[in-house]
């Protein structure tokens, strides 16, 4: 069969045997149904779910005349940004509930909770909140994003008990009214953005994101496959019930459970602790998809220049590790234990110095000094991320913070340690590609004929995954849920039926 795969700005074209298995999110599965799409539907749904939340009391019970309230929004990175996304909806319907009991405009505050991530563009605002929010906002500098380097607008929390640092936002601190607008969408730090994650990694500092997008954490047997029981996950949860015993009040949650295309499939509202299992409960059956009949040697999909965390991501060689190594721990429980990658890749050696300012300089020095393994490299993250200059370009030109990297690193050693090889197909610059330890070849037709030469015999079972990086994205199952043994896949688990 002839298949396409994305490819830089286009796409690549590939014969492979037609014996190969072709997984496409929302397609070859679908997905549970969404919630009708026009603006009323979906207003009246959130409405719903804000007056209902679970395990804590509404808005209009929680706020009064002359509080202060600060409503935190993811940044570009997810969430869609159609006119019905779930963050222009449940934010107006936030403000209606705010302001029928006093709360005036004045006093709220809408945040972008990027992290470690650029902190938003003009541009980007105005895409992600819509112009009748923005222009309601903006121009009384009452938007703005978190700012992981400005020492005034932090306070720091102390210790939890396991000894992790936390440093959170002083705006959501002094708030009288916390508000987090999430998204319940699969993600392999921690099997679902929203909940806790937002908040534990959305208004934090990169001290506090030490302590859990590491080595010793993201390289723990837990971590790959992805589920929510991981210790990472343990330690957002963790982190977000410390901001709330310390601030004296609780987060008060709206996160939408949305499918391929960032269309809401059902909306909870409340106590994160309490609000989460629920909206997992829903969002397990859109996301651990039990498809698989056998275990794949060979997986092959492409790899676009401009995804995820932006433009350059595919072609920067730091951020091709971590994609690759996302679909390793997506997709492990269909995976062969001497499974081969194949992935076409311009990587034509454009590391978008911009965005991300210190991944040229990391890259070299993977190169030298005994560094064998990414791993090697954590010891440089106190480092960069105390750096004057990067932490200037996060701060004032939209890049990302440096210690980002790290969490990079981290993640991308995972598929070297999960598969037997990766090959990147239609390299540009092949050798900044091998100084990652990936194997290069001009075709996939090329690819797949050394793989199986060398790693998976004649008869390969060939999974492929032509729209990995453009929809969101699941986490693949066996159709057997006793073919999905894990330490994690016990009783309870959506992949063990």
């Amino acid at each position: 069969m002839r298949l396409e795969f994305e490819y830089g700005n286009g796409m690549m074209s590939a014969e492979l045997p037609d014996s190969t298995d072709v997984f496409i999110p929302g397609e070859t599965v679908a997905d549970p149904p969404c919630l009708p799409q026009d603006w009323d539907s979906l207003y009246a749904a959130t409405l719903e779910s804000i007056r209902n939340p679970i395990g804590m009391p509404t808005l209009t019970e929680i706020a009064k005349a002359g509080d202060r309230v600060v409503i935190v929004i993811p940044d570009i990175v997810k969430g869609g940004n159609q006119p019905t996304s779930h963050r222009k909806v449940a934010i107006r319907a936030c403000l209606d509930e705010l302001y029928s009991v006093g709360v005036e405009r004045k006093d709220v505050l809408l945040l972008f909770s990027n992290g470690l991530h650029p902190r938003a563009t003009v541009k980007e605002m105005r895409t992600i909140l819509g112009e009748e929010l923005f222009q309601e906002f903006y121009p009384h500098g009452q938007i703005t994003s978190h700012d992981s380097e400005d020492y005034e607008h932090l306070v720091d929390l102390g210790y939890t008990e396991a000894g992790d640092h936390v440093i959170m936002n002083k705006y959501v601190f002094d708030a009288d009214v916390a508000i987090l607008i999430g998204h319940t969408q699969g993600n392999p730090y921690g099997g679902y953005s929203g909940g806790y994650k937002h908040c534990a990694t959305g208004i934090s500092h990169w001290r506090s994101i030490a302590s859990h997008h590491v080595p010793d954490v993201m390289h723990k047997p837990d971590f790959v496959p992805v589920s929510t029981s991981s210790v990472m996950r343990q330690k957002f949860d963790r982190h977000g019930m410390f901001m709330e015993e310390k601030m004296g009040k609780k987060f008060f949650c709206c996160d939408a459970v949305l499918d391929t295309k960032s269309r809401q499939i059902e909306i909870n509202s409340g106590y994160a602790r309490e609000m989460q299992p629920v909206s997992w409960k829903t969002a397990d059956k859109r996301t651990y998809v039990h498809w698989a009949e056998k275990k794949y040697d060979v997986v092959v999909f492409g790899m676009p220049t401009n995804f995820h965390y932006g433009d350059g991501m595919g072609t920067n060689p730091i951020q091709m590790m971590q994609a690759l190594s996302a679909q390793v721990i997506r997709h492990k429980r269909v995976l062969s234990d001497r499974c081969v990658f194949i992935v076409p890749s311009i990587c034509d050696g454009w590391f978008h110095d911009e965005r991300w300012p210190y991944l040229r300089e990391l890259y070299e020095m993977f190169q030298h000094d005994s560094m064998n393994i990414l791993p090697d490299m954590n010891r440089y993250g106190e480092y960069f991320g105390t750096n004057e200059e990067y932490i200037r370009k996060y701060r004032f030109a939209n890049a990302f913070h440096p210690f980002h990297g790290f969490s990079m690193m981290s993640c991308g050693h995972l598929a070297e340690e999960h598969t037997s090889a990766i090959y990147i197909v239609g390299a540009r610059e092949p050798g900044i590609a091998r100084g990652m330890g990936l194997k290069t070849r001009a075709t996939v037709e090329e690819a797949l004929a050394d793989a199986m030469k060398k790693y998976v015999g004649p008869n390969p079972n060939i999974l492929a995954l032509p729209k990995t990086f453009t929809t969101a994205a699941v986490h693949l199952c066996m159709k057997d849920p006793s073919q999905n043994s894990h330490t994690r896949d016990g009783h309870g688990h959506p992949c063990c039926g």
